[in-house]
């Protein structure tokens, strides 16, 4: 007489199948993610350097263009800076800007020295770039920027970067040569209140758990321009 034999997994077979599926569908999820991590902080960091280097470089063929300008205040100053942002004439342009804090107060238009478009424009002035010969944005600082004559400079996509600093000084003047070199520091990042240490301008470290730290990035550019070249 035939015996048949039943073959097929115990349970405990059966579980521990099942628990290294588990562990390995876990993995390739906990791998997906940290790629997706790694993606997005560089997709940030790429950004921010590339708007950087852009603007640098408009700065510097702007300025290099122009004779040396007063940054020294009074009333024929070129360059004008407050809490809020400020103003850079250089030639026939002039540089308007307001700082990352004050695009993310709630009613920036009340802020003192806040740069806004004419009316009805109503969109923010981030950095822009202002077909303004003489200066006189300058001369008139309270006056509004006309958005037919500008060209934003630092569009806020989908990163809401900002200026964090903007800040220009006078290294040496020649004035046998018409010449200047001007010291620049620049701050450029992105704009989420929860994920910067703002009195520092940098991103809080992970360890503060704020959260989409892989959306943060700022960054520092300095620059020396010559006018006059």
């Amino acid at each position: 007489m035939n015996q048949q034999s039943n073959t097929g997994f115990t349970i405990v077979e059966l579980m521990l199948a099942m628990t290294f599926i588990s562990l390995l569908l876990m993995g390739i999820a906990l791998t997906t993610i940290q790629i997706s991590n790694i993606y997005n902080k560089g997709i940030t960091l790429r950004e921010v350097n590339q708007v950087g280097r852009s603007i640098s470089e408009d700065v510097n063929k702007t300025i290099s263009q122009t004779n040396p300008f007063n940054i020294d205040g009074g009333p024929n100053t070129d360059y004008i800076s407050s809490d809020a942002g400020g103003r850079l004439c250089a030639g026939n342009y002039t540089y308007v800007w307001n700082l990352a804090e004050t695009l993310r107060s709630t009613s920036p238009g009340t802020v003192t020295g806040y740069n806004k478009y004419i009316s009805p424009n109503t969109e923010q002035i981030r950095l822009v770039k202002v077909n303004d010969p003489g200066g006189s944005l300058c001369r008139n600082p309270e006056s509004d920027i006309d958005s037919s004559k500008s060209v934003e400079l630092l569009n806020s996509s989908d990163r809401n970067l900002a200026i964090h600093k903007f800040a220009v000084v006078k290294s040496t003047e020649d004035t046998l040569t018409n010449q200047a070199l001007y010291a620049m520091n620049i701050i450029i990042g992105t704009n989420d209140d929860s994920q910067l240490d703002t009195l520092n301008n940098v991103c809080k470290p992970p360890s503060d758990g704020a959260g989409n730290e892989d959306y943060c990035s700022v960054n520092e550019f300095n620059i020396v321009v010559r006018a006059g070249n």
